[in-house]
C-alpha cells in the first residue's frame, strides 16, 4: 500500500514503543555518545520495559491471535530480560558474544518473516547490531561494539517512529514507483 496510514493494534504500538525505548537506551550505551553512559546503564530499562513489558505485549498479541507480533514481542522480551539479568562481569565475553549471535538469528527470522516495512527495517537493523556486538565481544573490539550500538540506535529510532506514526496517523510505508513509470534513456 502506498503511503499506508494505519492506526495499528494497541499491542503493536505498545510493543514498538517498548522495543524502541529499550533499543535506544541499549544502543546509546554502546556508542559513547553521552559521557559516562554505558550499556550497563540500560539494564533497568532492558529488564522492565524491554523484558517484562515487551513479553506481556507479546502475550496479549498472541491472545488476540496476532502471531507475528506476539511471537516477536514474546521472544524479544525474553531476550531483553535475559540480557538484563546476566549483564556484567559474571559472563565471559565469548558467552556474551554467543548469546548475542543466537539472538541475531532470531532477529533475522523476524526480518525475513515479512510484515510491514518499518517492522522489517527495525528487525533488520537490530540483526546487524547484534552481529556487530557479538563479533565485537568475540574479538574484544570496542569499535565493532560502538558500530553495533549505532545500528541499535537506528533500529530503536525506527521502532519508535513506527509506533508514533501509528498513533499520529503518519505514513507508515514508503511510496512505491508504479510499474512502467521508470526513467528511460533517450538515445
Amino acid at each position: 500500500m502506498d503511503n499506508d496510514v494505519s492506526a495499528g493494534s494497541t499491542t503493536t504500538i505498545v510493543g514498538r514503543l517498548a522495543l524502541g525505548v529499550t533499543l535506544l537506551a541499549f544502543g546509546l550505551g554502546y556508542t559513547d555518545l553521552i559521557d559516562g553512559v554505558t550499556a550497563a546503564d540500560a539494564v533497568s530499562i532492558a529488564h522492565y520495559i524491554g523484558g517484562v513489558a515487551l513479553f506481556v505485549a507479546g502475550l496479549l498479541a498472541l491472545r488476540d491471535r496476532d502471531t507475528a507480533a506476539g511471537t516477536a514481542y514474546a521472544v524479544l522480551g525474553a531476550f531483553w530480560f535475559t540480557w538484563a539479568v546476566s549483564a556484567g562481569p559474571q559472563v565471559s565475553d565469548n558467552a556474551a558474544g554467543l548469546f548475542l549471535l543466537l539472538f541475531a538469528l532470531v532477529a533475522l527470522s523476524l526480518t525475513l518473516a515479512g510484515g510491514d516495512q518499518l517492522g522489517q527495517g527495525t528487525y533488520g537493523l537490530f540483526t546487524v547490531a547484534l552481529v556487530l556486538l557479538a563479533v565485537g565481544r568475540f574479538a574484544d573490539s570496542g569499535g565493532l561494539e560502538r558500530a553495533g550500538g549505532w545500528f541499535a540506535v537506528a533500529s530503536g529510532a525506527l521502532a519508535w517512529y513506527a509506533a508514533t506514526a501509528a498513533l499520529a496517523h503518519w505514513p507508515t510505508a514508503l511510496p512505491r514507483r508504479a510499474a512502467g513509470r521508470g526513467v528511460t534513456a533517450a538515445g
